[in-house]
């Protein structure tokens, strides 16, 4: 599988597996799926693999490290995320999780942004993780907590990376524009933004796009499937785009997209991983799976040859702005 480096060296695969599934997310993954979805990674050559504590309140993290430790640490990078603190939830054993995840709500998240917030998080998931180091760590989600984390919180990040302990610091957010201004702030490696860079939401362009572009920082595309309506290759009435039900002038966009692709032979899936890949700035796009079957399928997505009319045409209807 093909490799992109950051400014400092770092080589991420251009497809990463995120582990949002390995943490139950909406539903229990089993721990055959698990090893499964893995190990279908591995051999496919993934070698960029992304999780968080926020991810089934340390599962992921937990399942993800498990899986790992049976391959050489110096063959594969992992990144994970701070800003969300894992704490006691006195009563809440008998509760599920409220945001997502299928896991008993025992413990709960908690914003934290400090320094000592993030050096506490970083230990608690290398512990879950049981690895000795992160290669990559984000701020996770700090839209409404920009002031202390583009400050205090990625002041933090970047002292870990200056004294060794992590390659390559930023954030990852669903937002494009603090990404932006995080850039301008600071002396970040990648950003990880999730949604805005997409065959139908372009609105990365605007701004994160060319800035990480000049100011060279990597940009891991996530949510590319724009959480599902870009996952099969006829969108449905019943699909959802960004967590919730899609509206009808999105759909009939997604449709008339899905139409071009079928006209050149090819899949909306596949055209939707390729389409971001085609940026300068994109290192990689990592893209969640449950299960070995779910895996390969991304694989072989992303493997699909994509005929260079197809991204003619469809600039030319005005679907997807040149790149």
């Amino acid at each position: 599988m093909k490799t992109r480096s950051t400014q400092r060296g770092l080589e991420l695969t251009e497809i990463g597996l995120g582990a949002a599934q390995l943490g139950n997310l909406y539903r229990e993954t089993t721990g055959v799926e698990v090893k499964e979805g893995v190990a279908a990674a591995w051999n496919a050559g993934v070698r960029y693999f992304d999780t968080a504590p926020h991810y089934g309140l340390g599962l992921s993290e937990r399942r993800l490290g498990e899986q790992l430790r049976a391959h050489p640490r110096d063959e594969y990078v992992i990144s994970s995320k701070v800003g969300k603190l894992l704490v006691d939830n006195p009563g809440g054993e008998t509760q599920m999780d409220d945001e997502g995840y299928a896991v008993p709500a025992s413990i709960k998240r908690q914003w934290d942004f400090s320094r000592d917030g993030i050096l506490r998080s970083v230990e608690s998931s290398l512990a879950r993780t049981g690895l000795d180091h992160f290669d990559v760590l984000y701020l996770h989600d700090a839209e409404n907590h920009f002031e202390q984390a583009s400050t205090e919180g990625i002041g933090a990040l970047i002292e870990l990376r200056e004294q060794g302990m992590v390659k390559a610091v930023g954030a990852g957010m669903n937002y494009a524009e603090p990404l932006a201004e995080l850039i301008r702030r600071a002396d970040i490696d990648l950003v990880m933004c999730a949604g805005r860079f997409t065959l139908i939401d372009d609105s990365a362009l605007a701004d994160l796009m060319p800035l990480a572009l000049e100011r060279r920082v990597g940009v891991v595309v996530a949510g590319v499937y724009n959480s599902g309506l870009l996952g099969r290759n006829r969108p449905s009435p019943d699909a959802t785009f960004d967590y919730g039900p899609v509206p009808p002038a999105i759909l009939e966009q997604a449709n008339r997209v899905a139409d071009a692709c079928e006209a050149h032979g090819v899949t909306l899936p596949e055209a939707a991983i390729a389409y971001v890949l085609r940026h300068p700035a994109v290192v990689s796009v990592v893209v969640g799976a449950r299960g070995g079957a779910q895996t390969q399928s991304n694989i072989d997505r992303y493997a699909a040859t994509m005929p260079e009319g197809l991204w003619a045409d469809l600039e030319d209807a005005g679907l997807i702005a040149a790149l």
